[in-house]
């Protein structure tokens, strides 16, 4: 991948929400609901995460890009809110 975060930063793949559960319930739509991504590559300062981990971050806090059709986002590690 092209994208090479700078200091803290996060790059990571973004994951389409649920919309529906196992059982079949709709989900409705919160106004600022944690979303999930798995990590492509990290800052030379992150201290946490590492390429390949799922994390679950705010969705509002993040940069969004598209590269060769994919959606992308960057991040602070401090908007990360866990891993999976």
């Amino acid at each position: 991948m092209a994208l090479k975060p700078l200091k803290d930063r996060v790059v990571a793949k973004v994951e389409k929400p649920l919309e529906k559960t196992k059982s079949g319930i709709l989900l409705g739509e919160a106004k600022e609901k944690p979303a999930y991504a798995v990590v492509e590559s990290v800052g030379p300062e992150v201290k946490v995460v590492k390429k390949g981990d799922k994390i679950v971050y705010k969705e509002y806090s993040t940069t969004e890009i598209k590269v060769d059709e994919t959606d992308y986002i960057i991040l602070k590690e401090e908007d990360i809110l866990a891993t999976l």
